[in-house]
């Protein structure tokens, strides 16, 4: 028996007020927007509990089962007790399923603050019910019209008797009672299906179409017989000119006292769509992981020198997208994915210079100096929490304005609930179980319905049905599932238990309620399998586990190649980091898949060869790091290419070209494809050009020459790649839905809070001064105030007062005085549970607790 079953509560706030400490506990961790700033009492929260933003927040966490609960108590008489709510669920033939899953959703009502009361006077917060109608033109969420007393309330003495007369009911000598009596025909079954079945059939064909709502229709000044037959008998009652609407009663006797065509008491059950070995998922899971480090460190290397610049509006214009995914070898929607993950992890940002461009950040170089599989567990965890939303990217805003990757507006705060919650689902099937895309969206649907209601002509639960596509594609590039299945590292980084079976059934569990007054403990209205998401600690944990479950499935990095004689190199595996940026240098990739090839042509041996090294450098780290013998060709085009580099020199004039063999200079100046660089003869063995020394440079090698650039003092100047940093920045936080759940300390101390608070609120007082107003502060004089305050350290009992802090703040409190003293008390304070110094003036007034 429930507390509140002792003494009717006549409020919400005295409901509230009957409630235990753990009761509270599970109602503001429900609704954490309620602890925000903590209230002051009871009637306080109370009050936050039933204010429209809090409600709305509150019945969107509904699942179906408990909004349609919700909706059935909306047309139940206010209140309505739990034998009422049953029959308008389960209706007239008692619906067992219905009759099991009921109790649940009255928990989950009672413990969310949306309902209260006992089991015979339930009632809905008011403002429940007004965000449930679907209009005020129609304010059933069911479909039901209005009552047959709210749909006569204008209507005339003698046209309400001529209703009940025609529906073969004696006349009465008041309104009132002819309602009532109409009322009462409507509610019984037997004598409705007696006055239904000498209906027209067309008659019954308009009830037919009114049933399940809309309940209004419009008829004209002279309807039909078989309408003016429903008329003359109130199965129709008009509301306006050439507007009728179906009553309550006759609508529910047509439905057989149900309130909802379909109630859906149980969730539908996630279906897979195919089943592979748990092995095979890991390792096909392991490969994407290993495929993702490597297409962001691609990514990341693209844009070492500096990245595509920043639009003015922030984000990457459309062609840096097309560019970057060409790039990548990836649709442009892949390209933005993996862009905004980098994004969302740290490695990259906007270096915020004057021409703004994207860029790594030292969080970059930090990573890549971890293990693989950890560099992989922090950008799953990190796609995890994140609230960007990559899948919007080329969509528009609710200005119209295109979205662009990393730009402005992509944070969704649902998106890591969603991604949270279908992984959580793939969890549940048995290892190596990928389950069927449309019972994910259907079960998502079932548990969040009310977002997905219709809103100004758009559902609105199509975005959370994206999110949950755009996940299930999501986690199969980023290797936490594999085939569709959920890997062992992914159910790793959700704290997951590994499934060893079937789950079990939704809302199998043994400690389900049997009747309306039992009490469920704290979550038990979830259905079992549900995981709750961690706490930043947790998640630190669960990746570490990820990390351990998937570094033996990672490829061993490897310190060799093989070369052949097409001038071509084959990495049959990864390569160790050292090994793989020297061979990015001196060859290009020519294909990427299980094994890489490398090509070495001119300009890629020349990069090198620019870079500082030697030919000599060169023959020996490929005669290191290849398991076959360096080919002829190879070494030939080394030699050949090393020697002609640097045999011109160019320098700034604005440039020049100096040569120690004139004959070399005079075949250039004879060149036709040198008349662009208008290059002129300074001396036997120098060249000028007006051209910078980059272009000249570039030209020359055009024309098939191998130039060095050399520095003001003659030298060769080495050109290394520049790695283009941005200043430390941290990573962009996730946008919260609402605020944080409470942890167990900010409960304890809230629920203190408040019952001190409630304390001092509702405590019986005997004034010292003048009667007080509802919520006034005490006034006393100040010399009634000392004397209560020494009363009350002689006799030990605690005192209510009215105190302003220094920044003007008013508030009630109940303290036990301990020492008056230098125009100070000294009291413990019940409100902040310890004991507090308050100064004498800034106690507006003190009364005497009243005796129990």
């Amino acid at each position: 028996m429930s507390p509140e079953a002792h003494s009717a509560p006549r409020s919400l706030a005295e409901a509230l007020r009957a409630r235990d400490d753990a009761s509270l506990a599970a109602l503001l961790r429900s609704r954490p927007d309620l602890i925000t700033p903590v209230p002051t009492d009871l009637t306080q929260l109370a009050t936050r509990a039933g204010t429209r933003a809090s409600v709305l927040r509150a019945l969107e966490r509904l699942d179906r089962f408990a909004l349609q609960t919700a909706e059935a108590l909306a047309v139940a008489p206010d209140p309505a007790s739990y034998d009422t709510l049953l029959g308008l669920m389960a209706g007239d033939t008692g619906d067992e399923t219905v009759a099991r899953a009921l109790p649940r959703a009255v928990a989950t009502l009672r413990e969310q603050a949306l309902v209260w009361g006992d089991d015979d006077r339930l009632r809905l917060v008011r403002t429940a019910r007004e965000l449930l109608a679907p209009s005020p033109q129609h304010p059933s969420p069911t479909g039901l019209g209005p009552t047959v007393q709210e749909a006569t309330s204008g209507m005339s003495p003698g046209r309400i008797q001529e209703i009940v007369t025609t529906a073969g009911l004696p006349s009465t000598h008041d309104s009132v009672s002819a309602v009532a009596a109409l009322t009462g025909l409507f509610t019984r079954r037997g004598k409705m299906a007696k006055l239904l079945a000498g209906a027209p059939e067309a008659a019954r064909e308009v009830l037919s179409r009114l049933v399940w709502g809309p309940p209004y229709g419009q008829v004209t000044a002279d309807p039909a017989a078989h309408l003016r037959w429903l008329l003359d008998r109130g199965l129709l009652l008009p509301t306006a000119p050439g507007t009728v609407v179906l009553p309550r009663e006759v609508a529910l006797h047509l439905r057989e006292g149900r309130a909802h065509r379909a109630p859906e008491p149980l969730p539908p059950a996630v279906a897979p769509a195919a089943t592979h070995s748990p092995q095979v998922v890991d390792a096909t899971a392991a490969g994407q992981a290993y495929t993702a480090l490597a297409t962001v460190e691609e990514l990341l290397k693209d844009w070492d020198e500096g990245g595509p610049a920043v639009l003015r509006a922030g984000g990457l214009s459309v062609r840096d997208l097309k560019r970057t995914a060409v790039a990548l070898d990836v649709s442009e929607p892949v390209a933005a994915f993996w862009a905004e993950l980098a994004y969302a992890a740290g490695l990259i940002a906007s270096d915020g210079e004057a021409d703004e461009r994207y860029a790594a950040t030292p969080a970059y170089d930090e990573w890549l100096e971890l293990p693989p599989a950890e560099r992989w567990a922090r950008l799953a965890r990190t796609w995890l929490a994140a609230t960007r939303t990559p899948g919007l990217v080329g969509g528009r805003d609710a200005k119209d304005r295109t979205l662009s990757a990393l730009g402005p507006g992509l944070d969704r705060s649902a998106a890591p609930e969603v991604r949270h919650r279908v992984l959580s689902l793939l969890a549940a099937l048995p290892q190596g179980a990928a389950p069927d895309a449309e019972s994910v969206l259907a079960r998502l649907r079932w548990e969040r319905p009310l977002r997905g209601a219709q809103r100004d002509g758009a559902r609105d639960d199509d975005l959370r049905s994206r999110l949950a596509r755009w996940t299930l594609s999501e986690a199969e590039l980023l290797g936490v599932t594999g085939r569709g299945a959920l890997s062992s590292q992914g159910r790793a980084l959700l704290g997951a238990p590994a499934a060893t079976g079937a789950p079990a059934a939704p809302g199998a569990d043994s400690a389900e309620p049997t009747g309306p007054g039992d009490k469920l403990p704290v979550h038990h209205h979830r259905a079992p399998e549900r995981l709750v998401p961690l706490s930043p600690a947790e998640q630190g944990v669960a990746a570490g586990a990820a990390a351990r479950l998937l570094a033996p499935l990672l490829p061993e990095p490897l310190d060799h190649v093989l070369l052949q004689a097409d001038l071509t190199a084959v990495a049959p595996g990864p390569l160790r980091r050292p090994l793989a940026d020297m061979l990015g240098v001196l060859a290009d990739v020519e294909s990427k898949g299980g094994a890489t090839v490398y090509r070495f042509t001119p300009a890629s041996v020349r990069r090198a060869l620019d870079a500082g090294r030697t030919a000599a450098d060169l023959h020996a780290f490929l005669a290191e790091h290849s398991r076959t013998p360096v080919p002829q060709p190879l070494a030939y085009l080394i030699d050949d290419v090393a020697r002609r580099h640097g045999h011109l020199r160019v320098g700034a004039a604005s440039a020049y070209v100096r040569c120690d063999d004139d004959a070399l200079l005079n075949e250039i100046l004879a060149d036709k494809r040198a008349a662009a660089l208008r290059l002129r003869r300074l001396a036997p063995t120098v060249l000028a050009a007006p051209a910078d020394p980059a272009t000249l440079l570039e030209g020359l090698r055009a024309m098939g020459y191998a130039p060095a650039a050399e520095s003001a003092e003659g030298d060769v100047l080495i050109t290394r790649a520049h790695a283009h940093r941005t200043p430390p920045r941290t990573a962009p936080e996730p946008v919260p839905d609402g605020p944080p759940p409470p942890d167990a300390t900010l409960l304890t101390a809230a629920i203190r809070a408040i019952r001190a608070g409630d304390l001092a609120a509702t405590a019986p007082r005997k004034p010292v001064g003048e009667p007080l107003a509802g919520g006034e502060l005490p006034r006393t004089s100040a010399a009634e105030t000392l004397a209560t305050m020494q009363a009350a350290v002689l006799t030990g009992d605690s005192v209510w007062i009215g105190y302003v802090n220094a920044e003007g703040a008013a508030s009630q409190r109940v303290i036990a005085p301990i020492r008056v003293e230098g125009g100070f008390v000294t009291a413990y304070d019940h409100t902040a549970d310890e004991v507090r110094t308050f100064p004498l003036h800034r106690i507006t007034g003190v009364a005497e607790l009243a005796d129990d």
